[in-house]
């Protein structure tokens, strides 16, 4: 059986919304940066909704000749969306309907799948009990508005599985949930 995990930047206010407007973290040796390698290397496919595809088509194919950027670049990519028809980034298939059917799927294949930040997706995704891992990058400051991680309607328990403190402050941690307990 595959494996997802979902990895999403928060402060402690519980925003996630546009993490490229806030206030840095500071020199964290590079840790921040091995965590994320490692789990981008350690998978199989990236799923995304439509507003992380458009923001990451729109960064990473510039890039290369890193093993993350290669990565990324190369590996298949699975955007749900009802309106995005033709994907620009090499290697992405478009799920427009049945999307955590599709998703068990390619996890039922054994597919290791990583998902980036914390959308309408992630909540269906959530809701189907097909997140096997929720990473939280908890950033140690308030930004005070924007969107936040949860809404009301959704209820989940989750048992705390790992705590990462970075030299900056940064803590990732990471959750399972309850009933997948070893």
């Amino acid at each position: 059986m595959g494996l997802l995990i979902n990895s999403t930047y928060i402060t402690l206010d519980g925003v996630i919304g546009d993490p490229q407007d806030w206030p840095s973290t500071g020199d964290d040796d590079g840790s921040a940066e091995k965590i994320q390698t490692d789990l981008l290397l350690s998978s199989d496919a990236l799923i995304m909704g439509r507003r992380t595809y458009e923001v990451f088509a729109a960064t990473w194919p510039e890039r290369s000749g890193d093993a993350y950027s290669d990565h990324i670049n190369t590996m298949p990519k699975y955007v749900a969306s009802t309106t995005l028809t033709a994907p620009s980034w090499p290697a992405t298939s478009v799920l427009a309907e049945r999307v955590a059917e599709r998703v068990a799927e390619l996890k039922a294949d054994g597919a290791r799948l990583v998902q980036y930040g914390f959308g309408s997706l992630s909540r269906t995704l959530l809701e189907h009990g097909l997140i096997d891992e929720l990473r939280l990058w908890l950033h140690p400051f308030l930004v005070g508005g924007g969107d936040l991680l949860f809404h009301q309607g959704l209820t989940a328990r989750f048992a705390l599985a790992d705590v990462s403190v970075l030299p900056s402050g940064l803590a990732v941690l990471t959750y399972r949930p309850e009933h997948a307990r070893a």
